[in-house]
């Protein structure tokens, strides 16, 4: 069994889902009292909010660089960063280790591609759904369109992640408003919609709506599980 790398702490809600999902998978798969082999290091996540709403990635890849080096350092034979934001600067930490980037993008696109999916909305952080690093991946190396709620919507669910998810806040009027926007996508034209934020499966999950859902934090976690046991 490889030893799984984990970039977390953003927020650690998620990384909470990715250890157990990863955990679950392995014992799954391998029974008995297995358990995964992970290197994880967890940032503070104030630090990297406060330099993602400056504007200044730069920053934020050196800090994820320096602790990406400490995973690798400790083991691991490659990488998971536990978030679909900071995947921005994956090429930037890719620099600077000597392990693979398993990235979260294209463990959805695999996933989406083997269900015949060629047309997607995609649910995130302001900075997931209007820049180009996500999106644009989709697009150009899978040939999957991907479609973003409107300017209003994409506040919404960039807002309610931040002062709600992140602390780990589950509110019936946020789910509402996030079910909306996935009804909206839908009459868009959407045949699924990308969970393309890992704190949104927090708040809605399959049972919550007819289109089809996919949480990006279980698709990457099988993905670490699958790779771990090759």
């Amino acid at each position: 069994m490889k030893t799984i790398g984990l970039l977390g702490g953003m927020s650690w809600e998620s990384t909470r889902s990715y250890y157990s999902a990863i955990n679950e998978g392995i014992k799954k798969q391998k029974g008995g009292l297995h358990s995964a082999k992970i290197s994880l290091f967890s940032v503070d996540f104030a630090e990297i909010e406060s330099l993602q709403h400056q504007g200044n990635w730069q920053q934020t890849a050196v800090i994820l660089s320096e602790a990406a080096k400490s995973v690798e350092a400790a083991g691991a034979h490659f990488l998971l960063i536990c978030t679909n934001t900071m995947h921005k600067v994956a090429p930037d930490i890719e620099k600077h280790i000597n392990i693979p980037i398993l990235h979260i993008a294209d463990a959805t696109a695999e996933r989406l591609q083997q269900d015949g999916i060629s047309k997607v909305g995609l649910l995130g952080t302001a900075f997931t759904m209007e820049q180009d690093f996500y999106k644009g991946r989709l697009q150009d190396k899978f040939h999957i369109e991907v479609i973003t709620p409107n300017q209003v919507q994409r506040q919404q669910v960039h807002n309610i992640i931040y002062n709600e998810l992140c602390l780990g806040n589950i509110k019936e009027e946020s789910r509402k408003t996030y079910l909306n926007i996935v009804d909206d996508l839908a009459l868009n034209g959407a045949q699924a919609v990308i969970l393309g934020c890992t704190e949104i499966a927090l708040l809605i999950n399959q049972k919550h709506t007819k289109t089809p859902l996919y949480d990006t934090t279980q698709i990457h976690a099988q993905a670490a599980v699958d790779k771990a046991l090759k």
